[in-house]
């Protein structure tokens, strides 16, 4: 999936009229609802995130994120800010980095959708995952450490963090084939062989290993803020997609990136990578075991397939937005280009994986 360029694709601009809303409105919101809250209150629209819209809100005293679904007609069960919000605020009570939570508004009167606030965290994103603008000394550090936060992630006991009802427990590959199936095919644009193929035969390959923790659905480096000195992550974000599930399926999501060429995502496929400082797949695998206790990854080309097509599904659902003209980003109208590719890709994994 091609991406837009940081430059282009981080930061602020001024929000596009279509995603405008009343500043006023929320302002008295914050001031009833956000402990500490006091106007007067800028909005900026945030470039990136293409599915739910998300604005930096600055005061005199600190900065703020807002989240909000977007406006116009949505895809079934898509755009759940109310599930990030109650993720985000269990995780950080349990020690792990996600951003401070304020408020979860539900009344569309307020700014015309749901939304909820959250804290600014300030620090690296880093958008290309090769890291080209970092020393190769510092590299191997700040991937062991995203790995060691996603295995921190795994291990959390969800039931102790009052997430026992946050997704079903059990048979998550079978729930998300037919979730995404139909997302694909309720947001279909063209007929894509390989797609078709993958919606047929994923739900006749799945593991029989059936583990459950939280997962986060859409783990990588742009979803990271690291520290702005260091290898340290200071808040995972995006979690739009979490939910309980196979924790194999949410890290071998993280592990495409190894298999993706530097034209998507800044892939790390076909580049040296020891020169760059950056691990190879098995040390990050090997890393991932050494946290978590497994002694190894099963199914790995069947997971690559899954994670594949579901990236494709999601891109899909991005597109058919913009040709509504509703997406989040502009960049949505380029995400119709990658849906076959992706396919494509995922299909050669499901090859392998005895398809």
């Amino acid at each position: 999936m091609a991406e837009a360029n940081a430059p282009d694709f981080s930061g602020v601009t001024e929000t596009p009229e279509r995603l405008k809303f009343d500043e006023a409105a929320l302002d008295r919101y914050m001031k009833k609802h956000v402990d500490g809250y006091s106007g007067p209150l800028s909005v900026e629209k945030f470039k990136g995130g293409q599915s739910n819209p998300t604005y930096l809100l600055t005061t005199s005293e600190r900065r703020y994120v807002l989240r909000r679904k977007p406006p116009g007609q949505l895809l079934p069960s898509a755009h759940a800010v109310d599930r990030e919000y109650r993720v985000m605020t269990a995780l950080g009570a349990r020690g792990f980095p996600a951003p401070r939570t304020y408020a979860l508004c539900e009344d569309p009167d307020i700014i015309g959708t749901a939304f909820f606030i959250m804290d600014f965290v300030d620090g690296r994103i880093f958008w290309d995952a090769s890291l080209p603008d970092v020393k190769a000394s510092e590299r191997r550090a700040l991937y062991f450490e995203i790995v060691d936060v996603i295995a921190q992630l795994h291990l959390i006991d969800y039931e102790a963090a009052g997430l026992s009802d946050f997704g079903k427990s059990g048979n998550y590959f079978q729930r998300q084939i037919d979730r995404w199936s139909k997302q694909y095919k309720a947001a279909e644009t063209a007929d894509i062989a390989p797609m078709n193929r993958l919606i047929d035969w994923l739900p006749t390959a799945i593991p029989t290993d059936d583990a459950v923790s939280i997962v986060h659905g859409d783990y990588r480096f742009d979803n990271v803020i690291f520290d702005s000195t260091g290898p340290k992550v200071r808040a995972v974000l995006d979690w739009e997609l979490s939910t309980l599930g196979h924790p194999l399926a949410d890290f071998t999501y993280f592990l495409m990136v190894w298999h993706f060429p530097p034209t998507i995502r800044g892939g790390l496929a076909g580049l040296d990578l020891a020169p760059l400082g950056i691990p190879s797949l098995d040390e990050a695998v090997a890393r991932y075991c050494e946290k978590t206790g497994r002694k190894t990854l099963a199914d790995f080309d069947f997971c690559l397939a899954y994670n594949m097509f579901r990236l494709a599904s999601i891109a899909q659902g991005v597109y058919a937005r913009a040709l509504q003209g509703n997406a989040s980003s502009p960049e949505g109208m380029k995400m119709g280009e990658s849906v076959a590719p992706l396919a494509t890709m995922a299909w050669e994994y499901a090859k392998k994986a005895g398809a």
